[in-house]
């Protein structure tokens, strides 16, 4: 889907999982900067929309996934997984919750897969789910923004800024008193800093959540009667995840980045057997580049690692 906002001055497609939105608008670190500053928005019209309304709508969710939600109040934000029988990742949504309505945002492409699951799912619960994409579009304002947010249907305040979910056919209006656009290239540079898995790029088919640190902010441990939970309790007694995510300083004298799925080694062993791999990696404008990599539980904290041929040292994120 085709965001409107790729008519801006400087608008320069995304590819891949991102195509439908702007990269950026020119100026990559300005747009970073704005955004640490509050200022502007990035335009995440690309993302699927799904709702959930009925009276059961929370205590159904709350059966499913691995967050609690049961009793979650209006316009409190969280994060919530899907998991097969095995407990490997599925889905990841960012919901919130309007009163009526129950309001989430995941990964482009992943809706229909997750709405035919919920639906499924729906038995004798008066609940209605619908993919609400080509009708309501994603916006984010960085923490600190003073842009408005009347035009919103519904908001996801975080630590990092606000989500709103803004009707599409409206999306230029209400952008139209935000400040300058910043593209996900900028959005991806912060998400990397702050540490924050994203499905499909820190994910592969065998993720469990306690890998990303998704235990921390989108499963909580003392609920069960969800798909998988015996595999989260498992692990999490044992406190042995296989893999473990971490953060890259990467060497600022190369000249390209690692992309997704470059292999990590040893920089002590650069010939030797493959450790993990780079799965998110952007160029920041105060920490140079920068890069999420997963890899195996055991790998020394205190090793320097290659990227390919790029050498990093590791910030821990998900401790051995």
């Amino acid at each position: 889907m085709k965001s409107p906002l790729l008519a801006l001055p400087g608008a320069v497609p995304a590819e891949g999982a991102d195509e439908g939105v702007a990269a950026h608008y020119g100026d990559i670190f300005r747009e970073q900067r704005n955004l640490s500053q509050g200022t502007g928005f990035v335009d995440l019209s690309h993302r699927g929309v799904v709702t959930v309304t009925g009276a059961d709508r929370l205590s159904w969710l709350h059966l499913l996934l691995t967050q609690h939600v049961s009793q979650l109040e209006p316009q409190h934000a969280t994060e919530a997984l899907v998991l097969s029988p095995n407990g490997h990742v599925e889905h990841a949504l960012y919901l919130v919750d309007d009163g009526t309505t129950t309001w989430a945002h995941v990964e482009p492409g992943t809706q229909g897969a997750l709405v035919a699951y919920l639906e499924s799912m729906k038995f004798f619960y008066r609940v209605e789910v619908a993919d609400a994409t080509a009708d309501y579009a994603v916006v984010h304002l960085p923490a600190g923004s003073t842009g408005s947010v009347d035009g919103a249907a519904a908001v996801r305040e975080l630590p990092y800024g606000r989500d709103l979910f803004v009707p599409r056919a409206g999306l230029e209006g209400v952008t139209a008193g935000f400040g300058p656009a910043a593209g996900v290239w900028a959005y991806e540079a912060l998400r990397i800093e702050g540490h924050r898995p994203r499905l499909g790029f820190e994910t592969d088919h065998r993720t469990i959540p306690h890998e990303v640190d998704w235990l921390s902010t989108a499963v909580h441990l003392q609920k069960g009667c969800y798909r998988g939970q015996e595999t989260v309790a498992r692990v999490h007694n044992l406190g042995r995840p296989p893999r473990r995510l971490v953060f890259l300083h990467l060497d600022g004298t190369e000249e390209t980045l690692p992309p997704h799925g470059t292999e990590v080694r040893l920089a002590s062993d650069p010939d030797g057997r493959s450790l993990g791999f780079v799965t998110s990696s952007a160029r920041h404008h105060e920490l140079g580049p920068i890069a999420l990599a997963i890899v195996k539980r055991n790998v020394p904290v205190d090793a320097v690692l290659l990227a390919g041929t790029v050498p990093g040292t590791q910030d821990v994120i998900v401790p051995q």
